[in-house]
């Protein structure tokens, strides 16, 4: 993972504010630049349509991109001194102009927002140890309906590989059967495979088809009177 990718890490951009930080923007990228170590140096950040962030470092005397900061068995304060510039500008950047996420990928945020607003449950991050990984549960009965995980994709398919978010959800094992038969459908990770089964959260599945099969799993933690 690269230091942009670290910092930038569950966050979401918002374009108005990078514009009113200082960045130029030109066809579909938004270009900034700063100086930096008494102005022998300069730090240009470039942001895509997608929100994607990638700086660059130069050695203005030299005219030349500096890279040493990325190598890990190159030490030494100068190189340090570069580094923590670059991420204080970074973080100066996310701090301003990106908002922070629950999740990493878009559609698991946007299901967490609307189990919000149906449910009024919010992501609950229990384990120390796997920091990307979340409960939703019943508020008055305290059961789990919904947990979202991000995971290497080989845990629930052995052809691919890549990190990716899943939800679990609790549904009737017949539908569970049924739903294994179409794409973004898993046998359950980390849960009770019979009842419980694992959706890819990369738009493969509609919000609104997964936001069904969570009011099917939501039924299941409401108390009988």
């Amino acid at each position: 993972m690269t230091i942009e990718e670290e910092i930038f890490r569950k966050t979401k951009i918002d374009f108005h504010k990078i514009l009113e930080y200082g960045f130029k923007k030109e066809k579909t990228v938004y270009r900034y630049s700063k100086k930096i170590i008494n102005n022998t140096f300069r730090v240009d950040i470039e942001i895509n349509s997608d929100g994607f962030v990638q700086g660059k470092v130069f050695d203005l005397s030299a005219e030349c991109e500096y890279t040493n900061f990325r190598i890990k068995n190159i030490k030494g304060s100068f190189v340090e001194k570069i580094k923590e510039e670059f991420i204080n500008i970074l973080k100066d950047i996310r701090n301003q102009c990106f908002t922070k996420e629950f999740f990493i990928c878009e559609q698991s945020n946007r299901i967490a927002k609307q189990i919000k607003l149906k449910y009024k449950d919010e992501p609950e991050f229990e384990w120390e140890k796997f920091p990307g990984y979340a409960t939703f549960r019943n508020s008055i009965s305290k059961k789990w309906y919904g947990i979202i995980m991000n995971i290497d994709k080989s845990k629930i398919d052995a052809d691919s590989t890549g990190e990716v978010e899943i939800i679990d959800v609790k549904l009737n094992p017949n539908k569970i059967k049924e739903l294994l038969q179409k794409k973004g459908f898993y046998p359950a990770y980390h849960m009770n495979k019979k009842n419980w089964i694992t959706i890819l959260l990369d738009d493969t599945i509609a919000d609104s088809d997964i936001m069904s099969l969570l009011d099917e799993s939501y039924s299941y933690t409401i108390l009988k009177k």
